[in-house]
């Protein structure tokens, strides 16, 4: 369903941009042939993005607790998952994971430059610098760190709404950040995870990120966020597991 508002928020804008092109040059090979035609593909594409963003969205839940991942975000409406083989061992793996930084990131600060409209920021996983490890860069600002079995999994958490006026009684821990779940709130919840590939060399790294809203405004206010930047969100994603296999391959062969 997400896949799908994503869908239609993207080809809605698509519409609307041939539409204002229209306006002045009508696009006869898209058939619109006069500026009425312009005019209507601009209102069918408004119209097919507001669809996208007002689309529910609907919740997932955990059969079972298999991961650190799933005790803090056992259900979720928007989330997505990657994974990546690696030629090296679970140790190299998972030090790769905790030392790669932003500059090897194919893509990730020009996507990140994007996301915050070239706002300048303080260092934050948004405005990241190039030559320090990214999830400590996440730990000292926004994010929190839930759980981490060295070797294994890292789990680190966020705030992405709360309600008007709340402020945090005191540091917020992983107890506490769990127990976040009245209306208003939105969560969103990272992991990583190495898990045994085939062969004694070999693992794969897997990467899922959740996000729960509790409360329909607060699904809302994300659904419309989150259907604009997931592709951006999922190639980031892509392309930070791949700067992690380069990282963890080098020191393999060093």
């Amino acid at each position: 369903m997400n896949l799908l508002g994503v869908g239609l928020v993207y080809g809605g804008f698509l519409a609307a941009l041939a539409g204002v092109v229209s306006l002045l040059e009508p696009l006869a090979f898209l058939g619109i042939a006069t500026r009425a035609g312009g005019l209507a593909a601009l209102a069918c594409g408004l119209g097919l993005a507001a669809a996208g963003w007002l689309l529910p969205a609907p919740e997932e839940r955990t059969a079972r607790a298999a991961s650190r991942l799933d005790e803090f975000a056992p259900s979720w409406q928007f989330g997505e998952r990657h994974r990546l083989a690696i030629r090296a061992s679970r140790q190299r793996v998972y030090a790769a994971i905790k030392e790669v930084t932003a500059g090897e990131i194919f893509l990730f600060r020009t996507l990140t430059w994007i996301r915050r409209l070239g706002r300048p920021l303080p260092p934050s996983i948004l405005s990241s610098p190039p030559d320090q490890p990214l999830l400590e860069v996440a730990e000292r600002s926004s994010f929190l760190q839930l759980a981490e079995e060295a070797g294994r999994e890292i789990v680190l958490g966020t705030l992405v709404i709360a309600p008007p006026g709340w402020r945090p009684a005191g540091r917020l821990t992983p107890a506490a950040y769990q127990e976040l779940s009245a209306p208003g709130f939105a969560k969103a919840m990272i992991n990583f995870r190495v898990d045994d590939g085939a062969g004694g060399n070999a693992c794969t790294v897997v990467t899922e990120t959740r996000v729960f809203a509790a409360g329909a405004a607060a699904r809302r206010r994300f659904a419309a966020y989150w259907r604009v930047i997931y592709p951006g969100s999922a190639l980031i994603r892509v392309m930070w597991l791949r700067a992690i296999r380069r990282r963890a391959e080098r020191t393999a062969r060093d």
